[in-house]
């Protein structure tokens, strides 16, 4: 067991984005920096994940300026890290190696000390750009090998096992995470991190993969891992007795839960170890009295509440409880001994003690990211099928394995997750298993996305493709994000500089507002300044009618992102007229009465509470002779299998179609749809528009 342990502190990053939906303004960053730099922690997670689209999104920042100021701040005290998804950098598809050097070359520049990279499928063919550029430009590739588990497979039947069928072997043992850390180290990993993402690991197997990757590579190992199901402090506890050279840990007030363990209860462990973190606890503790606010603060912009904190405790001036220090001996003794099973009850009593949430059993016993669960209740809640819950859930065994056997992390949790909420959707209507085909899901099978871990049936490929064999994403087919000028700012360019055109690329549909505005307000402040004053009239702001006719409120508190329609549209019902984020989601909210918009209450970017009435609803204005609306076709029907938004119709009136062509792109769950023809014939009819919003089983077209 090693006598020093480095800390890569994570509160900053993946800390906030675990906990509080990475909402820290940069206001609330700079409040912590000082002291920070005193800190002294090995590394500080900072930037990547999902802080770049979410301080543009929510807070209207700019993401290369909030790592530019933490360089800044800290200096060279500690290396500043980001997260990135190898050749999808932040995004869900594959990038050019232009954009990915240019990407890693201006993050070192602005003060990136370490880019970990990891690859959704651990297809190490998609890492090998970043890891070239990164160290390329003076920067610390650290490699993540992503943590998984095999599913659990429902029982065999007597008579299937009479008929010689069986689960699949297992996949993702130890062998396989050492196998992949050995090509990593080979094609230059400076380190190595054990990727956690969903807490899964115990104890035991954590300190088993940890002394093996030790043996068979030469370069620092880390640990990353997450509290949810309720390993994690034990598990970073077996690490660190098993000689982890880096554990990835968040300060007291944003850890447990859903988070990293909280340090303090790191470094309490490594006392009694003997073991020296390198980290100065006093100005931690300076750290936290800002982080106890923060926390509150997040708690009420995020959630609408200040939810339950743990027990405030500061390991310097505070004296341990006799309880817990007892707990401390007996994971001591545990760790050393290997009784894992002492090692976590002791640790999760010593969580328990100081108030950090407990294990959540539903995530433990499913073996899927917290994320992924949350994810796929709220898609269901918006759909109004929760009662399909238990039978998505029941499918995700099978869909991943058709698919590949994919790890559960971003983006194929969220690919996995949406297509068995598709899958129990047809089975529910009666229709054939995958009728409903997420797009990404499509891509995922056809290999878009990499090599999966294990081969995928090309029959299965077929079906769901239309092709049998693997083909890869085609980066020469890449197009880059238009950059028009802004008449509206003075004709400048919507992405001026590098950095700018980097954000475009990524991001484009936040980054395409974000930098509108950006540059619509520096324009404004120019003419105002250049303008002479004048003397006006103070002009009255309008203000809101009595409220006479049918209201659209929120059904829980969160901030507004966005209308979907405006003052004087017509809305029909189960039409979406708003995006509210709440609970780190953004739930889509729906008219359940037709009229036309007569009043819009709020802002976007408002917060509000529940009930709040975000719109009016009016009656239809009379109008003068109607045109009749035109006599229904006759043919077969194709319907949406799920409530959504027309992405784009695939054929127009009059075009022949066969069984199984694609004609209309569903946006439903976060994911595109793809809705094919059941019937050769003619289109007769289309009777929607891209863009609209149309609810389970409405006519999309009719086919004669």
């Amino acid at each position: 067991m090693a006598k020093t342990l480095k800390i890569r502190d994570l509160t900053l990053r993946d800390g906030q984005q675990s906990s509080f939906a990475t909402r820290m303004t940069q206001a609330e960053i700079e409040r912590v920096l000082p002291y920070y730099k005193d800190a002294h922690f090995y590394a500080m997670e900072v930037w990547g994940g999902a802080v770049p689209d979410s301080v543009m999104r929510y807070l209207g920042e700019n993401p290369w300026y909030r790592l530019e100021s933490i360089k800044k701040e800290v200096g060279d005290v500690s290396k500043l890290t980001a997260l990135s998804r190898g050749r999808n950098l932040f995004g869900y598809a594959p990038y050019t190696d232009e954009i990915i050097e240019g990407f890693c070359r201006n993050s070192i520049e602005s003060g990136l000390g370490i880019m970990r990279i990891f690859d959704c499928l651990n297809d190490v063919e998609n890492v090998k750009s970043t890891i070239k550029y990164v160290k390329k430009y003076g920067g610390i590739a650290d490699c993540a090998v992503c943590y998984t588990v095999d599913p659990k497979y429902p029982k065999l039947s007597f008579w299937q096992k009479l008929m010689g069928k069986k689960n699949p072997a297992p996949v993702f043992t130890d062998d396989y995470f050492v196998s992949k850390a050995k090509v990593l180290a080979d094609l230059g990993a400076d380190m190595i991190t054990i990727k956690d993402m969903s807490g899964l690991i115990p104890p035991q197997r954590v300190s088993a993969l940890v002394k093996k990757l030790k043996a068979a590579v030469n370069v620092p190992i880390d640990f990353h891992t997450h509290c949810t199901p309720g390993y994690g402090l034990a598990s970073v506890y077996a690490a660190i007795a098993a000689g982890v050279d880096v554990v990835d840990a968040n300060c007291w007030w944003f850890g447990g839960g859903t988070g990293a363990p909280a340090l303090e209860l790191v470094y309490l462990f490594c006392q009694k170890l003997g073991i020296d973190l390198g980290v100065n606890m006093e100005a931690v503790a300076k750290i936290n009295e800002q982080l106890k606010d923060i926390r509150s603060e997040l708690n009420i912009s995020v959630f609408g509440k200040d939810k339950p904190a743990p027990k405030p405790f500061n390991p310097v001036v505070d004296a341990t409880p006799a309880e817990v220090e007892a707990l401390l001996d007996k994971a001591v003794a545990a760790a050393e001994k290997e009784d894992f099973e002492a090692l976590l009850d002791a640790a999760q009593k010593i969580e328990a003690y100081f108030g950090f949430p407990a294990p959540n059993k539903l995530v433990q016993e499913a073996e899927i990211p917290g994320g992924m669960y949350s994810n796929m209740v709220a898609q269901l809640q918006a759909l109004k099928a929760e009662d399909i819950l238990p039978k998505a859930m029941e499918l995700i065994p099978e869909v991943r394995l058709s698919a590949g056997l994919p790890p559960l992390v971003t983006p194929t949790s969220q690919i996995v997750g949406a297509q068995a909420v598709n899958c129990a959707l047809d089975l529910k209507a009666g229709r054939p298993m995958y009728t409903t085909k997420n797009n990404q899901f499509v891509n995922l099978v056809k290999g878009e996305y990499g090599t999966t871990p294990v081969k995928i049936d090309p029959e299965f490929r077929f079906k769901i493709c239309g092709v049998r064999e693997e083909s890869n994403y085609d980066i020469s087919k890449y197009q880059h994000q238009p950059n028009p000028e802004l008449p509206e700012a003075g004709g400048v360019k919507l992405a001026e500089n590098e950095k700018e055109e980097l954000l475009l690329e990524l991001f484009p549909l936040v980054a395409k507002p974000y930098l509108t505005g950006v540059k619509v307000k520096a324009y404004q402040a120019k003419v105002a300044a250049e303008t002479p004053a004048k003397e006006e009239a103070a002009v009255a702001e309008p203000k809101a009618q009595p409220i006479t006719g049918h209201t659209i409120v929120a059904p829980l508190p969160g901030k507004v992102i966005e209308f979907k329609v405006k003052v004087g549209d017509m809305v029909a019902v189960g039409q979406e007229v708003a995006v509210l984020e709440a609970m780190k989601m953004e739930n889509s909210i729906t008219s359940d009465a037709a009229g036309y918009v007569k009043q819009i209450l709020v802002v976007a970017g408002e917060n509000v509470a529940t009930d709040a009435v975000l719109i009016e609803l009016g009656e239809a204005p009379a109008k003068k002779e109607a045109p009749a609306a035109p006599k229904a076709a006759v043919g077969n029907k194709v319907v949406a299998p799920l409530p959504g938004r027309i992405i784009s119709l695939k054929v127009k009136a009059g075009d022949a179609v066969k069984a199984g062509d694609e004609v209309v792109v569903l946006e439903a769950m976060k994911m595109e749809n793809s809705i094919t023809s059941d019937y050769d014939g003619t289109v007769q009819q289309v009777l929607v528009a891209e863009g609209d919003n149309v609810a389970t089983d409405a006519v999309l077209m009719i086919i004669g």
